[in-house]
């Protein structure tokens, strides 16, 4: 990959380790949809109760991210990796408390200490991926890390499927149990998840160790913007106030279409769950892995942003067409729109810290925060199809998140000299 041979000798290494950390996190994320119905069943959760699964993960988004900032600027970025790492095989660790006992809010917990870390993570890892290099190829780069989150999104639902989701008693089973057999019964499908995030908590303390044992350059920012320490004065770029409005609706449409894409197939489509989940790894997911690394081959042609754009253009259109489409044609609409979406966060991220200089961390904290649209727009996505009666209707909400990333695509990215020198 012509991505990784621009790396100097010494900067590959680091370069390899920190794009381990887009997949490691990239699976966490995409075990999620596994542990909803799972914990749902177990402790006999309504769906609104099971929700709040997604809802600490993005409430530790908003809640960290500041905070990681803060942690780099004071403390660099090798600090923050380990940092995120070391709160994220916590996290991980606290799922076999959890399930011996079998308290909901203690897996709540868990997740939240596990987003904690990862909030860290990204905040650090994205910019630092980002400016491990030649200036001129860093969306390339970055959108190559990226790719191995995206192919996290296909192996993460395959693989956790058939660890976590084992077979258990059926519900006419357990209603013919007592209520102490019952107790024991769904304790002991609960517990199904310990073996997982003991080894990725492991795996996760390995990596640790390897970030803790190799010098990992230390990116220094622009001496001209030394003096810039409150998070302020970054609001003074206008591309990166873009860059946030824009992340906040890309992540709320991904977190749409992914989430509600089962439901939606069932309806458009009229095939059943398993089939519609059957689309949705092997189809959605890897859409999504093979965009990334497609996208990362287009932008040694195409400019990032006119590459962004052009990508936000499909999306409104098939956004359309899942609106109104139905059978198949509506099935590989969303599919499509995967594809289109892959390479939209780590494009927006990497044109957003542009020349920020000494801002670049407190920015990378602010387009992290804007995830928090993940846990904002799929409701009102929700709310529609509920009025209206017809979830394809909800695919209003990502045709307007697309127009936003356009309008970001097309102008939001210019960088205006006078303020990012401000």
């Amino acid at each position: 990959m012509k991505t990784s041979r621009q790396l100097k000798p010494e900067l590959l290494y680091p370069f390899i380790l920190v794009t381990s950390l887009f997949f490691m996190w990239g699976f966490v994320h995409n075990l999620d949809p596994i542990l909803i119905p799972h914990l749902k069943k177990s402790f006999s959760l309504t769906t609104l109760q099971s929700s709040l699964v997604d809802s600490a993960v993005f409430i530790a988004y908003f809640v960290m991210a500041l905070p990681a900032g803060y942690l780099m600027k004071k403390f660099g970025y090798k600090a923050g990796i380990l940092s995120g790492l070391l709160l994220f095989a916590t996290g991980s660790f606290l799922f076999i408390p959890a399930a011996n006992t079998q308290q909901y809010l203690f897996f709540l917990l868990a997740l939240f200490i596990i987003a904690c870390g990862l909030t860290i993570l990204e905040t650090a890892a994205n910019p630092y991926a980002s400016l491990l290099g030649d200036p001129a190829t860093a969306t390339q780069r970055l959108n190559f890390a990226q790719s191995f989150n995206g192919l996290a999104v296909t192996l993460a639902p395959i693989i956790g499927a058939r660890i976590i989701l084992t077979k258990g008693f059926s519900d006419e089973e357990l209603s013919a149990m007592s209520v102490i057999a019952r107790k024991v019964a769904l304790a002991s499908e609960a517990s199904s998840v310990k073996t997982p995030y003991l080894i990725l908590g492991t795996i996760i303390l390995v990596i640790a160790l390897l970030f803790a044992l190799i010098k990992l350059p230390e990116i220094r920012d622009d001496e001209d913007h030394t003096g810039n320490k409150n998070i302020f004065h970054a609001f003074r770029h206008s591309h990166l106030r873009w860059a946030i409005i824009a992340q906040f609706f890309y992540v709320g449409a991904q977190v749409c279409v992914f989430s509600f894409f089962i439901l939606y197939a069932v309806a458009a489509a009229g095939i059943d769950k398993i089939k519609a989940a059957d689309y949705l790894g092997w189809g959605c997911g890897m859409a999504f892995m093979i965009g990334r690394f497609a996208g990362t081959f287009f932008m040694k042609f195409i400019e990032p942003a006119k590459l962004l754009a052009l990508y936000a253009l499909f999306n409104i259109i098939l956004s359309a067409i899942a609106i109104f489409s139905h059978g198949l044609v509506a099935i590989y609409a969303v599919i499509s729109i995967a594809f289109f979406m892959s390479v939209m966060f780590p494009t927006i991220f990497s044109l957003g810290i542009r020349d920020l200089g000494g801002d670049a961390k407190y920015g990378s904290s602010l387009i992290v925060m804007a995830i928090v649209g993940g846990a904002i727009l799929p409701p009102i996505m929700a709310q529609i199809s509920d009025v209206t009666g017809n979830i394809q209707y909800g695919y209003i909400v990502p045709l307007l998140c697309f127009i936003v990333v356009l309008a970001f695509g097309l102008k939001g990215y210019k960088v205006i000299k006078t303020e990012a020198h401000a």
